[in-house]
Order: structure tokens, then sequence, then C-alpha cells
């Protein structure tokens, strides 16, 4: 995978220049994580790129940042994050037309496919990338993202060239850069859906999913080179049911190509097992083994589990007959409320994000499965992007959520993070109500909302059910899955382990975008497209299992232990977040008991160590 950093000044000459190596070096240090193996530093007059390398295909030969040369046109710089899976097929194409490859790994298929034809490029590639290509005689970098927004990429234009990096931590280690947040920033942060290109820090962004970025002298220039479109779905059911299995067999045989160990990670639900199952039968039939797959799981789970309204099975008994089912050499691994609280676990997650987020032991418990699996495992294959592309998630289904004026999950969850009673009157609310009439979250979200709305595209054939049903899928795809996938990422990559993600191949996406939710649903049940393409693979148990999330600890000692930091933090008045705390509504969540708070206790304690740990500063 790897992490990315650079400075393009066009003002300045870099090459020679101590400071500019010192402030590089800098930026690319925060990236180790990402990639533990091996770092590089290129510079030349105006260019500065730094790269830090997670190995995974062509260990010895695919060092960055990387120079290629063609057809005498000089050299064409990379530093490049990602997977390119098509990435074999390109290079016997660009053979033909003359190109000679020195190395084995994608990252020279990159830039050798830049050099063939341009900016058109990314119209071939099939993967999960992030990069920056300097092109020297042309004075020219390009900020490229995968279709999906797999891999992040953040730029901040500066006032002769961009700074940019796989995550802000990059950017913000530059001397120039402060970690300003204005209230569009915290608004942001509040509400329960990831704007594309925001970036929380003022006058930074992300590159959007399915867009480069062209900066020159003259400034910088976005482009959209894919996005989801309406399409007239003319294939019958049965067609469809083995379309999609063909796609996912091929997408899984592609991305478990690496140089190092492969694993799956597997929870028992549909998701993970279709993506084992097809794993563990395309290594036995190609003679390499075995599939590895990993679950989370908490002690004590099993005896004293208790459904809810998210969760109604355990996952352990679903993951451990699957991995029977397919002979797969599973690990259970257990995390108690110790592994949970240590301030050394919470404070690792909070450097990973860059920002504070109220998802709390979630974060927790997904990091240390990674730093777990890493151990074993240098690459896992992961099931994120199928609830939303196959209608999973509970709010597909409720007609109530799906008919409303907001985003369907936050009609489901209201504004929770802030306010234990999921409102942001006087009683409930954690934050200051004052800072919350000025941040306005309700505004700033209704106002993403019709954005969002209308970038869907339309097909004059949907009937009213199938143009909100497409309406909802884009919504998923463009504005829930970011999240999730951001989260991946960010967890994964603190571990130094890749996670790939099948059902974000954008084959798939825009073919299940495309199927009328009719087919969707044909049997009545959600995610009915999947289960049926994937009928002959899973035990019955599995198949006909409801959906359930990600598992979440249910010891009461967790909750309590929130409490318990919480009093500490209300009675340390030099805290930065004291400014922002309603004083009443955060007594009384120290007071409450059960978890009607966790999540706003999680929001206030994560977003005052974001306050001190980064130094932010708030222009509200």
């Amino acid at each position: 995978m790897c992490g990315i950093a650079g400075w393009i000044s066009f003002r300045r000459e870099a090459s020679t220049d101590s400071e500019t190596r010192r402030i590089i070096d800098a930026m690319t240090h925060t990236m180790a994580c990402r990639g533990p193996d091996a770092s590089g530093i290129w510079m030349d007059a105006h260019a500065a790129l730094g790269h830090r390398r997670l190995a995974i295909i062509d260990l010895e030969g695919g060092r960055q940042p990387m120079a290629v040369e063609h057809a005498g046109r000089g050299p064409l710089i990379t530093t490049y994050s990602g997977e390119i899976y098509n990435y074999r097929e390109l290079r016997e194409e660009l053979r033909g037309h003359g190109h000679t490859f020195t190395t084995d790994s994608d990252t020279e298929v990159v830039v050798r496919a830049y050099a063939q034809w341009g900016e058109d490029f990314t119209s071939r590639l099939n993967g999960m990338y992030a990069f920056a290509l300097w092109d020297p005689r042309e004075q020219q970098l390009l900020l490229v993202r995968d279709r999906l927004g797999i891999k992040p990429l953040y730029y901040r234009p500066t006032g002769d060239g961009v700074l940019f990096g796989s995550e802000p931590k990059a950017i913000l280690a530059h001397p120039s850069v402060r970690p300003v947040v204005d209230s569009e920033g915290l608004a942001e942060l509040l509400t329960i859906a990831k704007t594309p290109g925001h970036a929380i820090y003022r006058d930074m962004y992300e590159v959007k999913p399915g867009h480069t970025v062209r900066v020159r002298r003259a400034g910088l220039t976005e482009r959209r080179y894919w996005a989801l479109e309406a399409r007239e779905h003319t294939d019958d059911l049965p067609t469809t049911i083995t379309r999609v299995r063909e796609l996912l067999d091929d997408i899984v045989a592609r991305q478990l190509v690496a140089d190092v160990p492969v694993g799956t990670l597997l929870s028992g639900g549909l998701d993970s097992s279709v993506i084992t199952a097809l794993a563990a039968r395309e290594l036995r039939e190609s003679g390499r083994g075995s599939v590895r797959s990993f679950a989370v799981d908490f002690a004590g789970q099993d005896e004293n589990f208790a459904a809810d309204s998210l969760r109604g099975t355990p996952d352990r008994p679903y993951a451990q007959a699957l991995a029977r089912h397919v002979n797969a050499e599973h690990a259970d691994i257990v995390l108690d409320v110790a592994d949970l609280t240590d301030p050394v676990h919470r404070a690792a997650v909070q450097t990973a994000r860059d920002v504070p987020l109220a998802v709390g032991e979630l974060d927790t418990s997904l990091y240390l499965l990674f730093r777990a699996i890493r151990e074993r495992s240098t690459v896992a294959l992961s099931g994120e992007a199928a609830d939303e592309l196959f209608g999973g998630y509970r709010w597909f289904h409720d007609g109530t959520a799906a008919a409303g004026h907001t985003f369907p999950w936050a009609a489901v969850f209201g504004k929770r993070g802030f306010s234990g009673d999921g409102n942001t009157g006087t009683k409930g609310s954690l934050l200051d109500p004052g800072l919350l009439r000025k941040i306005d979250p309700e505004g700033y979200l209704d106002a993403r909302y019709r954005q969002a709305l209308a970038e869907v595209p339309q097909l004059r054939t949907d009937t009213a059910e199938e143009r909100r049903m497409r309406e909802i899928g884009h919504l998923h795809l463009t504005r829930h899955l970011q999240f999730w996938l951001d989260r991946k990422d960010r967890m994964s990559m603190a571990t130094g382990l890749e996670v790939r993600v099948p059902y974000c191949d954008h084959r798939l996406v825009e073919y299940v975008f495309n199927t009328p939710w009719s087919m969707k649903t044909f049997d009545g049940r959600e995610k009915s497209l999947l289960r049926a393409a994937a009928a002959d693979l899973l035990p019955e148990s599995v198949a006909q299992r409801v959906k359930s999330p990600y598992p979440s600890s249910q010891d009461p000692r967790y909750p309590e232990a929130l409490r318990t930091r919480l009093r500490a933090l209300l009675a340390d008045r030099s805290a930065p977040v004291h400014d922002l705390l309603h004083l009443p509504g955060a007594e009384l969540a120290a007071r409450s008991a059960g978890e009607q708070y966790s999540y706003s206790m999680e929001f206030v304690l994560a977003l005052d160590s974001w306050l001190r740990e980064y130094r932010v500063e708030l222009a509200l």
C-alpha cells in the first residue's frame, strides 16, 4: 500500500535546499505507519516528493519515488499508493506500444500508462489508488484518486504550488500550515455524512473520488474522470445473478495477487462470508493452500450476548461455521475492556484518524484486530460496500426513512455523537447550545443532503419507487460508504496492513447500481441478489443470517470507563474542550447509567484529545 507526501513550489529552488529536504523528510515521516518497509525522497528544482513503502508486489523492484523514462521525453516521477489489479494486462498492452519495463511492479505500469495515454490513462485503471505524478518537462503535478475513494489523498494549495499527502498529518507537518478548523469544519464533524472533498481543516481538501487535480504555475484544475451513471438494465434476473457471480469470481481472483501472505476478514455475515468462500475456492484451485480468515470478538460475548435493535446474533458461531465449511485457517482475535480502554491504543486511533469521531471502541477494536492480523498476513480482503451496493442496511427497507427528507441513516440514528437523547436541546446536549446554534449542524446536513440529491443520475423510465431507491443507493455510495472506507484505511494502515475491498470494484458497482431494486430484493429480503449469486458457496445458517453490523462490546464496564474519563475531564478546568461544553448536560452524562450517552461521551473525549494533541485553532 504505502503513504505519500509532497511539496510543489514553483517559486523556490528546492534541489539543493537543505531546509526543503528537512521539511519533506518530516512530512514523509508522518506516513511511517503506512509504509514500514522502506522510505524514499526525490527532489528537483520545484518538487519534493516523499514515499513510505509497504511492500506487496515486486518486493525488491518497486522502490519509490520512481522515475521512469520513455522515448527520450525525460523522466516522469511518481509517489504512489495503491494496487492496480489489471496491471499485468496493461503491461502487456504497453509493451505492444514499445515500452520496456525494468521492474515487475504495478507502479511502473501506472507511470508508463500516463506516458502513453496522458490523463486519459485513468479510465484504464482497475484498483484502489492515490498517487502523484510529477512531470518536470511540463512543470506539472497530477494528483489521482481511485473511483470509489478507497485510498485517501489530501492537498492544500499554497501561494506558489501545493502540499499533499495520504493523510492530513503529512500536510500539517509543514511549518507554514496551522491546524485551523472553522464552523463548517465542525459542522462536517457533527453530521453523519462525509462530503466529498471536505477535509475538516480550513484550506485543506481531499481529492474527490474519481477525480484528478492538476497543479501548474497558473493554478489548480480539478477534473472528474468517473462517476456513477444511470443506464438501462436489460438483463433478466437469472442473467443478472450469473453476471454478479462472474464479476465476483474475477474480482476476488485479481485481489488475491500478492507477493506476501493474504487473508480475509470474516464476521460470519453474508458479505465477508462470500469473500472468504470465493478466496478459499480460488486459493485451493490454484494450489495455494487454505485461506486465512480473521474475526474480532470480545471476552464473555458468547455467554453474555444480548440481542438488541442492531445486532440479533453474535458473530462467532457463524464465522466458525463458514470457516469449517471452506476449511479456512481461522483465528478469533478476542479483546477485553482493558484492551479497548488502554490509553495507548486510544491515542493510536486518534493519531490514525486525524480528527475526532464518536465511534470510539468500534475504531479501537478494529485497530487491534488489524494489528493482530498484521503479525500473520500483510494483506486482507474485507466486505465494505456490499450493504451500500446490494441494499443491506435496514433503513433501505424502512419506508419512513426511505421517504424522508435527509440521509436515510441520519433519519434512523439522529445526531448521535454530541447529544445523548438524539437532539440538540439543552437537557441532552453535551456541547454548548450556543455553539451548536452557531455551527448549525441541522442546516449544514440539510444543505449537504440537497447537494448530494442533485448529483443523482436518473432514467426517465424509472418508476417513482425505482427513482427513490436509485437516489438512496447513490447517497450511500457517495456519502455513507466514504466514512467506512476512510475508517478501514486509517485503522489498517496505522498497523501496516493493506486491506482490499472487492465489492468496490467499479465494474461491479456500475452493474449493481443500475440493477432494479425489484431484483435486489426479489425474494423480499435484504441483499437477495448477492445471496443468490453465492448460493452454492455458503452453509445454510450463514446464507440465511439476518444482517448484523460490525460487533460491539456489551461489557457494562466499557461505558462506565467512559463516564470515569468524562468525570476526570470535567474536573480539569484547563481542558481545552471545556469552553465547548454544556456542563449540565455533560455532568448528567457522567452520572448516567447504561449506554445512553456513550456516543456523546466518546465524541467529547476524542474532541478534547484532538484539541490537545493537534493544537487545533478553532475559528468560530
